[in-house]
């Protein structure tokens, strides 16, 4: 008798270790422990997004929903990230694109007449609050007919904030009253502070005392890696292509004439106020590719 309640107290205590074991998991892969610092003020938590071990987590705590003011959800596998820049034309992996799990694209960048180029699915759009006005030309084709795509607007406080003073705010809020099955997320305050400390860790500069103002690209590979088991980056310059040996000559944006490339990237990174530091950023991305699993393509990166 002694033997069969010993048999079955270890029975209960197995089932009861296996529960507490799921929960533990559970909620390893769904909490984000530095977004949660974050968001209570803890700025001294360790930025911690190169583990290659780590989950994606399921809640983002530093991007809320205009309409219904929930954090985002957002989990995937392989994410494809596709630059603006004009190195993506005549690159004919669309289709290769569109088989990844989640497909990111930044700001305004069409995908109409560029299907070949750059696929024609779009599961996370990032946009720049200055570039908010663009997708309102055309409201119909971004919050209507893309309606299963996921936009994150990124923004300092002046213009995001919810009191009625934010310029940028009340013209997402008006938004979403008309398409109300838009999924608009907005950058919390304490989310670009993080953004912000990012930056400094990464490059040793302040941005605001060194005048220069983060790009689209930092704000995507930050979310991506907190979403995306691995990441392909497609048409992202490194840091040293625009001093290489016979680069390409190409647009800005592979989507409108104009602006060269290694132009812009210069006129920015040496701007005393007010430039994006584009490859600074990309010195720091190809940094982050060495600890994670990224890889970028259209042109290759090689990494020492």
């Amino acid at each position: 008798m002694a033997c069969i309640l010993k048999r079955k107290a270890i029975i209960v205590l197995g089932f009861v270790t296996a529960f507490l074991l799921l929960i533990i998991a559970r909620l390893t892969n769904e909490v984000s422990f530095p977004l949660i610092f974050s968001c209570f003020g803890q700025t001294s938590a360790k930025w911690m997004p190169f583990y290659t071990q780590r989950q994606p987590l399921r809640t983002h705590y530093g991007y809320m929903n205009v309409r219904t003011q929930e954090p985002l959800q957002l989990d995937c596998d392989l994410c494809a990230i596709i630059s603006n820049s004009g190195q993506m034309s005549e690159q004919k992996v669309g289709f290769e694109i569109d088989q990844s799990s989640c497909i990111w694209r930044m700001n305004n960048a069409p995908t109409k007449g560029y299907e070949e180029d750059v696929g024609k699915r779009t599961t996370v759009r990032v946009v720049s609050h200055t570039s908010v006005p663009l997708l309102l030309k055309n409201p119909e084709y971004f919050f209507k007919e893309t309606n299963s795509t996921v936009y994150v607007i990124w923004g300092p406080f002046r213009n995001m904030r919810k009191d009625g003073s934010g310029i940028v705010y009340n013209m997402l809020k008006k938004t979403v009253d008309s398409y109300p099955g838009a999924k608009i997320y907005v950058t919390t305050e304490q989310r670009m502070s993080y953004c912000d400390e990012v930056f400094k860790k990464e490059t040793g500069k302040d941005r605001i005392q060194s005048g220069s103002y983060l790009s689209t690209g930092w704000f995507t590979l930050i979310l991506a890696m907190d979403a995306c088991y691995r990441i392909h980056v497609y048409g992202m310059i490194n840091d040293t292509y625009c001093k290489s040996e016979g680069f390409r000559k190409v647009p800005y944006h592979y989507y409108e004439p104009g602006r060269d490339e290694c132009d812009e990237y210069f006129l920015h990174e040496n701007a005393p106020y007010g430039g994006h530091r584009f490859i600074t950023e990309k010195k720091v991305f190809a940094d982050w590719a060495k600890r994670r699993t990224i890889t970028f393509t259209h042109p290759n990166w090689t990494l020492s």
